[in-house]
């Protein structure tokens, strides 16, 4: 899908999503050093360490420890960035040896890496290798908290001002904020009850393999699985204004990039790029003019 979204626009930055596991990193590197090319520089991948088991059983991949699994994205990591900057790439670990390998062209860009995760072993590893760690919807409170405890860890590598954080959003734009709690309101009645409770039980088990016997979701409610990585969460939903306020608050506690997902895709992205990102901007550059950083 990247590939082919690449030979068709100009702007748009492609991020596609990898579960090790089922690709090899040696393999996957060259696929991503080709899409840099053919985006001229437009690629970035999210490292996805996995949650459901049965993804893997299917596949019939052997299903690792939640630790683990982090470890062996760790690895994964370690061997694209060999790959992409090395003559010959070498690296030996746990779960992926490289012997000399080969990979030209190299890519036209440094390729931004993502990662997701709560837990202390995703934190650990974004703080380690990834160049965004990527959360879930949340409060400001929550987002806070994440950033400072990804940042305090960056510190001891050598990388506090290396990651950056990406956070995720559901937004629902309307002229007044009556009619966008409304659509919220709305979205949420006519959501699929027993869908919605199949991922909440998948997620709660998902949890108890972490060290600290919590998920990603634990603290989320049937609204907040809706979107199912907590979209409404975050509070992009109101007036232009409101929207545009609350990405700035985002943007004041050290956010660096929001991912939105939209109801009418077209239509709402539209509006969100009309009405909201100007108003963005402009409170960016008044913010600038008090000499605060955003």
């Amino acid at each position: 899908m990247a590939s082919a979204l690449a030979s068709v626009t100009n702007k748009l930055n492609l991020i596609s999503a990898v579960l090790p596991g089922f690709w090899h990193p040696g393999v996957y590197a060259k696929m991503l050093a080709s899409l840099d090319h053919i985006s001229n520089g437009r690629t970035a991948v999210n490292v996805v360490s996995g949650w459901f088991r049965g993804e893997f059983d299917g596949y019939g991949e052997p299903w690792l420890a939640h630790g683990d699994r982090y470890k062996r994205s760790e690895e994964f990591i370690r061997v694209l960035r060999e790959m992409w900057t090395a003559e010959k790439a070498n690296f030996q670990g746990d779960y992926y040896q490289i012997n000399d390998a080969p990979l030209k062209p190299k890519p036209v860009s440094d390729i931004p890496i993502f990662q997701g995760g709560n837990s202390q072993a995703a934190r650990h590893m974004a703080s380690r290798v990834s160049d965004y760690y990527f959360m879930n919807g949340n409060t400001l409170e929550g987002f806070k908290e994440q950033i400072e405890d990804v940042k305090t860890k960056a510190a001891t590598q050598g990388r506090e001002h290396e990651v950056k954080f990406g956070v995720n959003g559901f937004a629902i734009v309307r002229d007044t904020e009556e009619e966008a709690v409304q659509l919220l309101r709305d979205i949420v009645n006519h959501a699929d009850d027993e869908a919605v409770k199949g991922f909440q039980e998948a997620v709660k088990e998902a949890g108890q393999s972490t060290k600290e016997k919590q998920g990603m979701w634990a603290n989320s409610t049937k609204e907040d699985l809706v979107q199912y990585n907590d979209g409404f969460k975050t509070g992009l939903i109101g007036t232009p204004e409101q929207v545009a306020n609350k990405i700035i608050e985002l943007k004041k506690i050290g956010a660096d990039l929001i991912l939105t997902g939209h109801f009418h895709y077209e239509e709402d992205l539209r509006r969100f790029g009309e009405e909201v990102i100007p108003l963005v901007r402009q409170k960016e550059k008044e913010l600038k003019k008090e000499g605060m950083r955003v």
